[in-house]
């Protein structure tokens, strides 16, 4: 298990604040059992934002005919939708929502070409709202694998994600399970694949990023 560079700040910042108030607490006249509860709050505190930026290991076998899942969450969403953005065409949307408790890196679910990306500031809606697809902060990636297969992977901004980081650059190529951004503190990753995949996942489904396969082409 390692720690994402994306929290290497957050946490130095953390340490020295938690460090500065620890101390500080013992000026305040309390019980002994209170300071050690809240001595004990601070250290689990710590310890929940180190686990928020962990980046597990996993290792995934390129596919060219699945589609693997982008983040690690639950599937709050299939349906097929009108997409404007990009396909101005009907695809089906498989939404997956993060919350903070899962691991928060993004990865491509296909192999291919990056032919789009794009970010679009906006609302902080929960991130299981069906308009924070369109109306909050967002950044819109489209993957075009060998096949001539487009898939768009739109990593959404929620109530509590105040921070969206893209790592995918448009023209440049990707592999299947490379990772492609980050998602700080609550979110949601929308992908859109053609009608005619077959759909391996279902509403309500725990998924787990580079290792469930949401669908094969």
């Amino acid at each position: 298990m390692r720690i994402h560079k994306e929290g290497y700040k957050i946490i130095l910042i953390s340490f020295i604040v938690l460090g500065i108030i620890s101390p500080l607490t013992g000026l305040i006249t309390m019980s002994l059992w209170l300071h050690l509860a809240v001595w004990i709050l601070l250290g689990l505190l710590f310890f929940w934002i180190i686990r928020f930026f962990r980046l597990p290991r996993r290792v995934l076998e390129p596919n060219d005919k699945l589609v693997y899942c982008p983040a690690d969450g639950k599937v709050v969403a299939i349906e097929e939708v009108d997409e404007p953005e990009y396909f101005n065409s009907r695809r089906v949307q498989v939404s997956v929502f993060m919350s903070p408790n899962n691991v928060h890196a993004n990865w491509s679910p296909v192999s291919g070409i990056i032919k789009y990306m794009k970010y679009h500031p906006g609302k902080y809606l929960v991130a299981w709202h069906p308009k924070s697809s369109t109306e909050n902060e967002r950044t819109s990636i489209v993957v075009e694998n060998g096949q001539g297969v487009q898939v768009l992977i739109r990593q959404i901004a929620g109530a509590m994600a105040r921070r969206i980081v893209c790592y995918a650059r448009e023209g440049n190529a990707i592999r299947q399970g490379d990772e492609i951004g980050f998602i700080k503190f609550g979110s949601r990753v929308d992908l859109f694949i053609p009608l005619d995949a077959q759909l391996q996942v279902e509403i309500g489904q725990m998924v787990t990023g580079k290792r469930t396969v949401i669908a094969e082409l």
